[in-house]
C-alpha cells in the first residue's frame, strides 16, 4: 500500500511539475504575442497624429515620462520624434478633463513651434450621436487640427466657433468639442517648452 502510495505521489508530482512548466512558457509565448500585437497597434495609431517620414529614429523607443497641469492630472506618456538626431516632434498623451460625459483622452501629435500635427481620441464615455464625432471613425473633426498653429494663450481662433475660435462644435453638443480643442491647445503650447526640458525628462521604464 505505502509502495503504490509513494508511486501516485510521485506520478502527482511529475506531472504537476510538467503542467506548472507548460503553462510557464505558454504564459511567456503568449505575453511576446500581445506585446508586439500592442507595439503594431501603438505605431499604427502613431502614424495617424505624425507622419513616418517626419523622423527617423526608434520613435516608440524614445519614451519619457511627465506630470504638467497641462496634460491633465497623473502622469503622461510622450514620445520625440527625431530626424538625424534632432528632435523635430513630440507625441503627446493628454486629457481633457471636461468632457460632457468625463474625461477625454488624447494623443496629440505636435512640433516645437505650437502647430498640430495630428490628434487622435483614444478614450471617451461621450453620448453616441452626439459627442463621440470626436471618433475618427464616425467623423472627421478630429482630422481639423492638423496643420493648426497657435499663437500663444491669447489666440482666439484656437476654440470652437461658439466661443469665438475657428472649430466647429456639434450641434447639440458644445461640451465635448470645447474640452478637446481646449486640451489640444494646451498640450500644443506644452510642446513649444519640450526642448529646453528634454535632458530632464525622466525614461520610461528607469
Amino acid at each position: 500500500m505505502l509502495k503504490t502510495m509513494r508511486k501516485h505521489g510521485l506520478t502527482l508530482a511529475l506531472f504537476a511539475a510538467g503542467s506548472t512548466g507548460l503553462t510557464a512558457a505558454i504564459d511567456q509565448m503568449t505575453k511576446t504575442t500581445i506585446a508586439g500585437q500592442a507595439a503594431i497597434q501603438q505605431k499604427a495609431l502613431f502614424d495617424q497624429v505624425i507622419a513616418d517620414d517626419s523622423y527617423n529614429n526608434a520613435l516608440q523607443q524614445s519614451c519619457y515620462l511627465v506630470s504638467d497641469p497641462a496634460l491633465g492630472k497623473g502622469q503622461h506618456h510622450l514620445w520625440i520624434a527625431k530626424k538625424d538626431e534632432q528632435p523635430v516632434g513630440a507625441i503627446i498623451e493628454a486629457t481633457a478633463p471636461d468632457g460632457y460625459s468625463g474625461a477625454i483622452q488624447l494623443l496629440v501629435g505636435a512640433d516645437f513651434n505650437g502647430t498640430i500635427l495630428g490628434v487622435r481620441v483614444t478614450e471617451h464615455h461621450e453620448t453616441p450621436g452626439l459627442g463621440d464625432k470626436i471618433e475618427r471613425r464616425i467623423s472627421d473633426w478630429i482630422t481639423h487640427f492638423s496643420g493648426k498653429t497657435i499663437d500663444g494663450a491669447a489666440d482666439s481662433h484656437f476654440a470652437v466657433k461658439k466661443d469665438g475660435g475657428d472649430f466647429d462644435q456639434f450641434t447639440g453638443a458644445t461640451i465635448t468639442p470645447r474640452a478637446v480643442v481646449n486640451a489640444v491647445k494646451r498640450t500644443g503650447l506644452y510642446a513649444k517648452t519640450l526642448p529646453e526640458q528634454l535632458p530632464h525628462l525622466p525614461v520610461c521604464g528607469e
